[in-house]
């Protein structure tokens, strides 16, 4: 399994966070099950194998991370989303975009290009093309009006003996 399979389960369980009166810790432990994943490999593809410790920590931080600071990442989308209330947004949408956005803002190590790409590939199965770009629309706004500026990579070095230049 690799991190974007991760990722898109994290993103059906941020999702059913939503709709469950179990904390994110007792669903994390009925869910990231054999069990569960057989009785969901049929119709969803992501579930085809059961993530290794490492994906199950990793779908562990993002989605205890998201029960956490949902109402900030909520905040965030409205602010964003101009003329829309959080509540007419789709719920997957919104699911997306709190994962992008806790992604971007408490996980530094992951790229901002990286997570909001991510969250458009995973928007793409779910959505509309429109609310594709809706929710690429948003998540770059707050990625420009949020989020410190990634360190560039340094340039590479010039190429020895003058090779290049003109003289």
């Amino acid at each position: 399994m690799i991190r974007n399979v991760a990722r898109e389960i994290a993103m059906h369980l941020s999702y059913e966070l939503s709709f469950t009166d179990l904390t994110a810790s007792e669903l994390l432990d009925q869910r990231l099950s054999s069990p569960h994943f057989e009785a969901l490999a049929p119709e969803y593809e992501v579930y085809g194998e059961l993530p290794n410790a490492s994906q199950r920590a990793y779908i562990r931080k993002l989605v205890q991370g998201i029960a956490v600071h949902g109402y900030e990442l909520d905040q965030y989308i409205e602010k964003y989303a101009k003329g829309w209330r959080f509540e007419r947004i789709p719920l997957v949408a919104g699911a997306v975009m709190r994962l992008c956005m806790y992604e971007i803002l408490y996980m530094p190590e992951i790229p901002n290009g990286a997570a909001i790409n991510e969250a458009v590939e995973i928007s793409k199965k779910y959505e509309s093309a429109e609310v594709v770009r809706f929710i690429n629309g948003i998540l770059g706004s707050f990625v420009r009006g949020e989020v410190r500026e990634e360190a560039p990579l340094p340039a590479p070095p010039p190429p020895a003996g003058g090779e290049g230049e003109d003289a």
